[in-house]
């Protein structure tokens, strides 16, 4: 399969939309717990931080969105911290193991590098071996643990640190 990757266009949001809740109403995969609505990611989308990537992998002949990748500042804050983004990855169920994130990683570190970021980090499940097979792939490396970080559905879940420089 074959697919465009770009940056996020607000016309995108119903697409990101059918992406993320599914994940969300799984429960499995992430800590957000709350699905959202078109109108909800359209404005997530325009008040996007100007410093942040905002990716998405389109599927050429569907057109469908199969996954985006969004990298956010680390801290707003203060300065010391932005060289550093928080980076999270969402790919469709039907697209998964079809290249999807490996295509959106190679962007987004692209992108990431002309906005002055050196280090990408993230937080992975630790119950979520997939994603975090994912990242160690792209040369990200586990540097710790959150114990009972996360309260999903009233169980604690820890949360793999992981980091990247670039």
């Amino acid at each position: 399969m074959s697919f465009n990757v770009r940056l996020a266009r607000i016309d995108d949001a119903e697409g990101m939309t059918h992406v993320l809740n599914p994940i969300v109403e799984e429960g499995l995969y992430t800590v957000l717990d709350t699905t959202f609505t078109p109108e909800e990611e359209q404005e997530f989308i325009c008040n996007f931080p100007e410093q942040g990537i905002l990716t998405v992998a389109q599927h050429d002949e569907s057109l469908q969105i199969a996954g985006f990748q969004a990298v956010e500042p680390f801290a707003n804050y203060t300065r010391v911290f932005d060289h550093v983004g928080i980076i999270g990855t969402f790919v469709d169920a039907s697209f998964r193991r079809q290249g999807v994130a490996k295509r959106l990683f190679e962007t987004t570190f692209e992108i990431a590098k002309t906005k002055g970021y050196e280090k990408l980090f993230a937080y992975v499940r630790s119950d979520n071996e997939r994603a975090l097979a994912t990242y160690l792939s792209q040369g990200f490396e586990v540097i710790g643990t959150a114990k009972k970080h996360a309260k999903v559905r009233g169980e604690y879940v820890d949360e793999v640190l992981i980091e990247k420089f670039l």
